[in-house]
């Protein structure tokens, strides 16, 4: 697909596709596409030339129905100061036509690693890395076919890193097809099926996990500097 903002090219003839139960991690540098290509998928933006769909949807076309299909978890994401981390989840989800019973959510606050004590506690008091956590928790208990997930392994310790990991794992493993956007190579070597680098709006590589070492994390990491600075100048 093609897009560009006036006569500014964004993405020039991307092509990637991200099948049902199976993790890809997108990588590149600032002013590669990413954000733009998650935008296109959320129906924010429509592509000038080529095809795009979520479930068979476009998502240009169709934006309410394409998002009804779609988690999303932006980097920073908007929560309430004055509420619970357990009332932000049940707002978010009501918002999003979904009703979850409270032990729902605080497992998957346990899940995501959101100690107990902070469960009834209003968010302005959360660091970046607790008030990740609960938007994690959020993302993951909705019920849908496809999760996006902007930066979100941003302001977690290790720890915290590991538990995402073995969150997004499970919704793999329940048929979702997930697309992680990412600088976090090493979280995205631990978690991802398949590696894309995105260059200049398009995917210029792509490399799939293999035996027990799965990824390659020295040769990823040379590609990845080297398509990042090529991004950036």
């Amino acid at each position: 697909m093609t897009l560009a903002y006036g006569t500014r090219p964004v993405l020039q003839g991307l092509s990637l596709a991200v099948p049902a139960g199976s993790i890809t991690a997108l990588l590149g540098g600032n002013g590669a596409g990413k954000s733009t290509t998650l935008a296109a998928l959320l129906g924010f933006v429509r592509v000038q030339r080529g095809t795009i769909g979520v479930c068979g949807t476009d998502p240009g076309a169709e934006p309410d129905t394409a998002r009804r299909r779609i988690a999303y978890l932006p980097e920073n994401v908007a929560l309430y100061e004055h509420l619970s981390a357990v009332e932000n989840a049940e707002y978010l989800l009501a918002l999003s036509g979904e009703r979850h019973h409270r032990a729902a959510i605080t497992d998957a606050f346990s899940a995501a690693g959101l100690q107990k004590q902070a469960w009834d506690q209003r968010l302005s008091g959360f660091s970046k890395g607790m008030r990740q956590k609960v938007a994690i928790s959020v993302a993951l208990l909705r019920q849908v076919p496809v999760l996006l997930l902007d930066e979100p392994t941003s302001g977690l310790d290790p720890r915290a890193t590991a538990d995402f990991n073995a969150l997004v794992t499970q919704v793999r493993e329940r048929g979702t097809a997930v697309l992680m956007v990412t600088h976090d190579l090493l979280s995205a070597a631990d978690v991802a099926d398949r590696i894309a680098f995105l260059e200049a709006g398009r995917v210029t590589d792509d490399v799939a996990a293999s035996g027990p070492e799965r990824f390659d994390v020295r040769a990823l990491h040379a590609r990845f500097q080297s398509g990042a600075q090529g991004s950036t100048t």
